[in-house]
């Protein structure tokens, strides 16, 4: 209670001072003529309310004279007990503001401000009604009765304030604990895999924190009610009330008329986010049928489905943002549009890598020189394509190791496709040796179609075949290439291994050394095959050769 104590009378201090300040009316600019030289102001207050400003001088009067010879005529009015009824009369130089028919002070065009649309009737009229309420409030200070019931009020409605304040703790406290039993409970329901995701002492502390703050808005609120309603009942403080009133109506009628405007905004903003998801909607559908291959859509085929649809949504919601965006509160305002710029410049300058490695990514996908489960060597990597994303693409070389490149590298280096030699599933690999020439090369040929026929996942169908792709100066060069049928990016890996195997096999089987040899002088005995050794087993020579 001691805090509270502090900071209700903290309050009431600013409350007041603003008050006090906010009774004085801004001084109104001058015309033009008058402007120079600067004459100061004074105030006819009466009962702690301005009744009107003098801001000029007249017939030699200062505008502290006139003040004071109005306050000197309101004296001599009152002491004589009358109605104390105000009026007001014009004239050619203005207009009177009267007391029980005697003139107080006259309100002049130099008093005014007609830029604002004021007129020395309205003026004089205000001033009018303010010395109305304040002779009510100044007789009101010496009515016993009166005081007496506003000191009752006034202790009734402090009695209501502290069981507020007393029933505002309690609830605190209630909904504190009550909220954090809730959240405790409800998160540790949040599981993956028999694993909680969630920790609640997190979400707890924010709840905490968010019901404090409620609460002490709602405290705020109920001292301001109950600040303005005393204020409001003593005579001489009255002013002060009705301006803390008058400023919190004003408040609650500026929020109301801002949701008020908004809404037509908002339930535009609605139905347009409504039917960007609807077209969304609609065309995942297609897509998905599309990439299921039940649907055949001319240049829309299972790769590029997937991405499409990606681009298609991106593309609705930027039409559905920038159709809703003129619909937002606040859009027009210059802090919301110079967000917006600074947004947009950030996204234009940090992001122009990112949009080209999705460009690159598009480029990868709709030219259809990957896909996933294929075979490739991108530069030096080779592996099996396990994802090609917008930025990214992985492969898995089945020794150990997953690789990760850039789009944007991929697409600038030369990429070889094992997986698209023949149709169906599968690769090409190939195995090369170097063999001297003193070995026939028939036999070499049928030693190397041996070793991939002894290797059990070389597919038979397309046959394997060796080629002698050099001629080089000391042997020839020979390439192994066959068809494997396996699928799993490990399997390439293993086939290739037993193939290797085979060849070294099939070639110690036959005494045929897989070596290059490197001449420094001629050897001391022909190394020429003769005929009849041309086809040296496993070689079998044709029907039609001799």
């Amino acid at each position: 209670m001691t805090v509270l104590c502090r900071l209700l009378c903290v309050l009431i201090l600013t409350l007041c001072g603003s008050a006090a300040i906010a009774a004085d009316p801004p001084a109104l600019p001058l015309p033009a003529q008058a402007a120079t030289p600067a004459t100061p102001t004074a105030r006819l207050v009466v009962a702690n309310r301005t009744i009107f400003i003098f801001r000029t001088a007249m017939a030699g009067f200062t505008p502290e004279d006139r003040a004071e010879g109005a306050r000197k005529r309101l004296d001599a009015v009152l002491s004589r007990n009358g109605a104390q009824h105000a009026g007001i009369h014009p004239i050619n130089e203005g207009t009177q503001v009267m007391l029980d028919g005697t003139l107080l002070f006259l309100v002049t065009p130099t008093d005014i401000n007609p830029l604002a649309g004021d007129t020395t009737d309205s003026v004089a009229t205000e001033s009018a009604e303010q010395l109305t309420k304040a002779l009510a409030e100044r007789r009101e200070q010496v009515s016993p009765r009166y005081l007496a019931i506003a000191v009752a009020l006034c202790a009734a409605v402090t009695l209501a304030y502290g069981v507020v304040l007393r029933g505002l703790f309690l609830l605190h406290r209630w909904v504190g604990r009550r909220s954090t039993l809730a959240l405790s409970r409800h998160l540790g329901r949040v599981k993956v895999n028999n694993v909680r995701v969630l920790d609640a002492d997190n979400y707890v502390r924010f709840m905490q924190h968010l019901v404090n703050l409620l609460i002490w808005a709602l405290r705020l609120i109920a001292t301001y009610l109950w600040l303005a309603f005393v204020l409001g009942k003593v005579p001489y403080t009255r002013s002060w009330g009705e301006r803390l009133q008058d400023y919190l109506l004003d408040v609650i009628g500026g929020v109301a008329g801002s949701i008020v405007n908004a809404l037509p905004g908002l339930v535009l903003v609605a139905v347009i986010v409504a039917i960007a998801r609807l077209v969304m909607l609609t065309l995942g559908s297609v897509f998905k049928r599309v990439g299921s291959g039940e649907l055949q859509v001319g240049w829309l085929d299972q790769d590029t489905a997937v991405p499409t649809r990606r681009i298609a949504n991106v593309v609705i919601w930027l039409f559905a943002l920038a159709m809703a965006y003129p619909y937002l509160p606040g859009a027009q305002t210059a802090a919301f549009q110079g967000l917006s710029v600074l947004v947009g410049l950030m996204v234009s300058l940090g992001a122009s890598s990112i949009v080209g490695q999705g460009a690159a990514g598009l480029i990868l996908m709709y030219a259809r020189s990957l896909r996933k489960g294929e075979y490739v060597r991108i530069g030096e990597v080779e592996g099996t394509v396990i994802e090609l994303g917008m930025f990214e693409t992985r492969l898995r070389t089945g020794l150990g190791e997953e690789i990760t490149m850039p789009n944007a590298w991929v697409l600038s280096n030369t990429s070889k496709n094992f997986s698209r030699a023949y149709p169906g599933t599968g690769f090409v690999l190939d195995a090369t040796v170097t063999i001297g020439y003193d070995t026939p090369w028939r036999q070499v040929h049928a030693m190397l179609e041996l070793a991939a026929r002894r290797t059990d996942d070389v597919a038979d169908t397309p046959k394997p075949y060796v080629v002698q792709v050099a001629l080089s100066d000391f042997y020839t060069e020979y390439r192994l290439v066959a068809y494997a049928a396996a699928e799993a990016p490990r399997q390439r890996a293993e086939v290739l291994n037993k193939l290797h195997q085979n060849i070294i096999d099939v070639f110690h089987e036959y005494g045929v050394q897989i070596t290059s040899p490197h001449y420094i002088q001629e050897p001391a005995t022909s190394h020429v095959i003769p005929r009849e050794k041309w086809y040296a087993a496993p070689a079998v020579a044709p029907d039609d050769q001799p």
